[in-house]
């Protein structure tokens, strides 16, 4: 099982932190931090449930993550293994999580995919999500896995969608042209952009478009 210390920054302040699996005395914690995270219009029926989080420790136990400061959870990411294969990366965040279900986790699979990153909105300037990302990172590598991969939603889009395309508008994201909230971060975190994909996921700021995006293990 996974367990990191390290310090994270509050300005110039460090502030000891804690990286490590989730388990269900998490649960309802958990839960409260999707609620802060992803408000309306996101929808509701698209944050965690119990059984989905029982699935999540049940499953793929190393791919739940958490990440705490003075004993409170301040972020998650939960992941679970796919087979994948470049040649076909149509699908949706549905489809691919089994609506973050996870029952169809492959324990065979070649690669890492990302179901969820949440960090609560009052510890984001932290790098908590940074964390978190590198943290999955090492879980890659330790299970000898050939990439990270999963879809970011483009939040910014819904700005940008009657000037450009959602293929265009992340090429202008890449080339520094536009910010994003997440692609951007996605980016900080050494993420590259595989393809968009149309339908990913029910968001209306992103268009219901996803940036498929992946890091390689550099041991593979």
């Amino acid at each position: 099982m996974y367990r990191k210390e390290l310090y994270v920054f509050n300005g110039n302040q460090p502030t000891p932190a804690v990286v490590r699996n989730y388990e269900e005395k998490d649960f309802s914690e958990l839960i409260n931090v999707q609620h802060e995270c992803f408000p309306p219009p996101f929808p509701s029926e698209l944050l965690w449930n119990r059984e989905q989080l029982t699935n999540h420790v049940t499953l793929f136990p190393e791919g739940a993550l958490c990440m705490e400061i003075n004993g409170e959870i301040v972020g998650s990411m939960t992941g679970l293994l796919v087979q994948y294969d470049p040649e076909n990366s149509d699908h949706t965040w549905e489809e691919i999580t089994d609506s973050g279900y996870i029952k169809n986790h492959n324990p065979n699979g070649n690669a890492l995919y990302v179901v969820d990153i949440s960090v609560r909105p009052a510890y984001r300037k932290l790098g908590i999500g940074k964390v978190l990302m590198h943290s999955m990172y090492d879980v890659v590598v330790n299970k000898g896995l050939e990439r990270l991969l999963g879809g970011g939603r483009m939040p910014g889009y819904h700005v940008k969608k009657d000037e450009m395309t959602a293929q265009q508008y992340l090429e202008a994201v890449v080339k520094g042209e536009l910010k994003d909230p997440v692609i951007t971060f996605l980016l900080r975190c050494g993420r590259t952009p595989v393809t968009v994909v149309a339908d990913y996921l029910e968001d209306e700021e992103s268009c219901n478009y996803g940036a498929l995006m992946e890091w390689k293990n550099p041991f593979k």
